[in-house]
């Protein structure tokens, strides 16, 4: 579990860095998550956890000032603990991926905290680096953006490396503790997370087109499915 934790942590840290270095779209929690859950030997895991998250964040654009909850780091964790957990407790049930969510959503509003942080840190280095221009030193400019890359880096690869292990841990410790009563709701939750995922792409509609209300009701259909196979 040890090694899986470094792991994610240094992928998720390069996953997070498309937000604002490369963008060409891995940070997204759709490309994001699958590519932890191939890490960890889940993608269809990874798949699900992702689309839930794409959906629940899709109305949330990055304009202007606006700095939008981290779902990247929320999928990423999402899906990490949900396989890991898995693996530790012999099975991967609905509801352990519920529960997942529902700890781990709320770690995305933390990381958009952070990203502001970032943000505002970076302000200083920017008006430094107008000075640098107006020089010519465009080395001093080099540096101070590779500073601000590495330092939003390492800032995400702690923020997996603390949150990851205790979602995980406590993952492990409630969901065996669950009532039955509680596990069934919890299965419900996961059977309803692509129905809210709909209504939100319904708010977008004007923005994106149809294509997030497709990608909605495949989603719903498809753990609809599964959720009727398994029970």
């Amino acid at each position: 579990m040890f090694l899986d934790t470094m792991i994610v942590s240094a992928a998720g840290g390069i996953l997070c860095l498309d937000r604002i270095l490369l963008q060409a779209m891995i940070s997204r929690p759709i490309v994001a998550a699958p590519v932890i859950g191939l890490i960890l030997g889940d993608p269809y895991t990874g798949l699900v956890t992702g689309a839930f998250i794409e959906l629940f964040w899709i109305d949330r654009l990055p304009i202007g000032a606006y700095v939008p909850p981290n779902d990247t780091m929320a999928a990423i964790l999402i899906a990490a603990s949900a396989i890991g957990s898995g693996r530790i407790l012999g099975a991967l049930p609905e509801g352990l991926i519920a529960l997942a969510v529902l700890i781990f959503v709320p770690l995305g509003i933390v990381a958009q905290k952070m990203d502001r942080w970032i943000v505002k840190g970076n302000e200083r280095p920017a008006r430094e680096a107008l000075s640098d221009a107006a020089r010519g030193d465009f080395r001093a400019i080099a540096r101070k953006h590779l500073a601000a890359i590495l330092k939003t880096y390492l800032l995400s690869v702690v923020f997996i490396l603390i949150a990851l292990p205790i979602g995980t841990g406590l993952l492990i410790w409630i969901y065996p503790r669950l009532a039955p009563w509680t596990v069934r709701g919890l299965t419900l939750v996961y059977a309803a997370l692509p129905l809210i995922g709909a209504a939100v792409a319904l708010n977008t509609i004007h923005l994106r087109g149809t294509i997030p209300i497709f990608c909605a009701i495949f989603l719903t259909a498809t753990v609809s499915l599964g959720f009727i196979r398994g029970n």
